[in-house]
């Protein structure tokens, strides 16, 4: 469903919960944010704090849902990339074209010691290696055309290897030949999301993410970072239209419409140590996100709560209910996939079109 200028309205949720490692409470907040239509669900990772993989549990909770997108953290320092884009290839195939990659870099010298390959490095260095992980992925993901499997019995013939195709990619911290071990996913290309609220990150977002993230309390903010990002894509040969920017925000539901702090509720989030922060009820929060994106400062929200259960309970029976009454937000997907939620295209196959690498 679009919104009266024609800019279909983004609704994502953090399913973080601290220190969970069961499945269950992942489960359960994942169906629940299908059930409110959100394009998607992320689940955070890194090398500094003990819990469960991000990566396998949104793998666990991908046959026990049906539409909603999985978003793991997957950090690209310290790590393989051929790894790496294998292992979000093959949450795609699990999920049958509903899997993301939220792009993050590893800078301390504690996470550098778990390794012992290298010391720490300037957030801008590692931001440029991200990119090329990034790069290297679509490669590989390319690597495959999507008729390489033959799965022919008859002959013995499991793949067509003409249709299969070295990358050959060198890079500043590492070099990729392919091709991938796993086939073109079902998205083409999984999509790639990139918090952009750091300088550092924002060439990154601008050239490779299908999704950027925005931390801001304010939206005049936003909307001169999206547009700057916007305009990064173009200049860098992209279609900035393939771009989506979502305000990030921290929201604590349990307090209601009356009981909000000044500067929260109808007065909007508020900057923390801990990034922005709304306080107040579902109704403020729906009015919020509505004049957001009516103002056209940002394509949607991606929304951590604060209590998991309670809030994203309170944000999807509340919030997203009110913005669908309205008839800003859509009441049942438009499709199958992450990208069909997103309304992006599936990207075409980069070595198909040429017959061999780049």
């Amino acid at each position: 469903m679009t919104s009266p200028h024609g800019r279909r309205l983004h609704l994502a949720a953090a399913l973080d919960h601290r220190p969970a490692c069961e499945a269950g409470p992942y489960l359960e907040s994942a169906r629940l944010a299908e059930r409110g239509a959100l394009d998607f669900v992320t689940l955070g990772d890194s090398f500094t704090r003990p819990g469960p993989d991000a990566l396998c549990v949104l793998s666990r909770v991908a046959p026990a849902t049906r539409r909603v997108g999985l978003v793991p953290t997957v950090t690209t320092t310290h790590t393989e990339p051929f790894h790496v884009q294998a292992a979000v290839a093959t949450l795609d195939w699990v999920s049958r074209g509903r899997a993301g990659w939220r792009i993050e870099v590893s800078t301390t010298e504690g996470e550098a010691r778990l390794f012992g390959r290298r010391h720490a490095a300037p957030a801008d260095v590692l931001w440029q290696e991200a990119g090329e992980a990034a790069d290297v992925a679509a490669r590989l993901w390319d690597s495959w055309e999507d008729d390489a499997e033959i799965r022919d019995t008859a002959t013995g013939r499991f793949i067509d290897r003409d249709r299969l195709h070295h990358v050959d990619f060198t890079g500043t911290a590492f070099s990729v030949k392919g091709p991938s071990t796993v086939p073109r996913p079902p998205q083409g290309h999984p999509v790639r999301v990139v918090d952009a609220t750091e300088p550092a990150a924002r060439p990154v977002a601008a050239r490779y993410a299908d999704v950027a993230l925005v931390r801001t309390a304010s939206p005049a903010e936003a909307a001169a970072t999206r547009a700057g990002l916007r305009a990064s894509a173009a200049a860098s040969g992209r279609d900035p239209d393939g771009l989506r920017v979502l305000a990030g925000l921290d929201i604590d539901l349990g307090d209601g419409e009356y009981a909000a702090d000044p500067g929260h509720g109808g007065g909007g989030p508020r900057a923390t140590p801990r990034g922005p922060l709304y306080r107040g009820g579902p109704v403020d929060l729906a009015d919020l996100i509505a004049a957001w994106h009516r103002e056209g400062a940002v394509d949607g929200f991606h929304l951590a709560p604060v209590e998991p259960r309670r809030d994203l309970e309170r944000l999807v029976n509340g919030t997203v209910s009110l913005l669908q009454h309205r008839g800003l937000f859509r009441t049942f997907y438009p499709g199958s996939t992450l990208r069909d939620h997103l309304g992006l295209a599936r990207p075409a196959n980069q070595y198909a079109a040429t017959g061999g690498t780049r």
